[in-house]
């Protein structure tokens, strides 16, 4: 399980392990890492933890968010990152990183751009990811390239048996559907409102990883926490409805 090493001046003060998808950084009590302190925001930082990764975003605080010396939004965090806020570091460990390669861990995917629709009407996968979800929100420097285990890249690991898909009901991709094959597909638009749809055994779960509004489903905000889907449930993102559905 990733943790973070809460430290002053070198000296630690405490370890946070990353237990919920959504962890809160900042000055109020009521965060899930408290930092009293004048130079963090009351609410300075978030860190999304999805499968065995985890995002760190800054959340427009008023002194910012450093990762390894440099200012920074959003990073895809990897296991020895240092965030400093104000003047305490949270060092980022993961040792299920520790075991990858370095390979696996400088695998980077190239943003596909939005290609024609198929003239027969078929769905592309690839065409509906690109041009109704957008670009993955989270990558570091280039814009053109994003570390691979931030997309919908990996084969899902023990997935559960059903097939599943998400059916876009408005705007211009209306009647389109999207194979949810992935162990992790990323939908919405960057900066604007993002959330992560999760293949595990024991379902489909929907996550809020961007944007001040919470996703929508069946009209109801979903909270920081993963929600499960159900068959038919109707997701709304970044003004965009779609269908849940299970396959027969």
């Amino acid at each position: 399980m990733a943790k973070l090493i809460l430290s002053l001046d070198g000296t630690v003060i405490k370890e946070f392990s990353l237990t919920k998808e959504r962890m809160t950084i900042g000055r109020k009590p009521q965060n899930d890492i408290h930092v009293d302190n004048l130079a963090v925001s009351g609410e300075h930082a978030a860190i999304i933890t999805i499968l065995n990764d985890s995002f760190m975003e800054d959340l427009g605080s008023t002194n910012g968010t450093l990762v390894n010396g440099n200012p920074v939004k959003k990073h895809f965090l990897q296991s020895g990152d240092v965030i400093e806020i104000g003047k305490h570091k949270l060092k980022y460990v993961n040792a299920a990183q520790s075991t990858q390669s370095p390979q696996e861990m400088e695998q980077t995917m190239v943003v596909r751009r939005p290609a024609a629709r198929p003239a027969n009407g078929a769905t592309d996968e690839r065409t509906l990811q690109d041009t109704l979800m957008g670009v993955a929100p989270f990558f570091n420097g280039n814009p053109s390239q994003i570390p691979s285990q931030a997309v919908a890249s990996a084969a899902p690991a023990n997935a559960p048996a059903a097939a599943a898909a998400i059916q876009v009901l408005n705007g211009p991709n209306v009647g389109r559907t999207l194979e949810l094959t992935k162990a992790l597909t990323t939908i919405g638009k960057p900066q604007v409102q993002v959330a992560v749809i999760t293949r595990r055994p024991g379902g489909y779960f929907l996550t809020h990883v961007e944007g001040e509004r919470f996703p929508l489903v069946n009209g109801a905000p979903v909270n920081a926490q993963a929600s499960a889907l159900k068959d038919h449930d109707i997701i709304e993102i970044a003004g965009i409805k779609m269908e849940f559905f299970l396959r027969q």
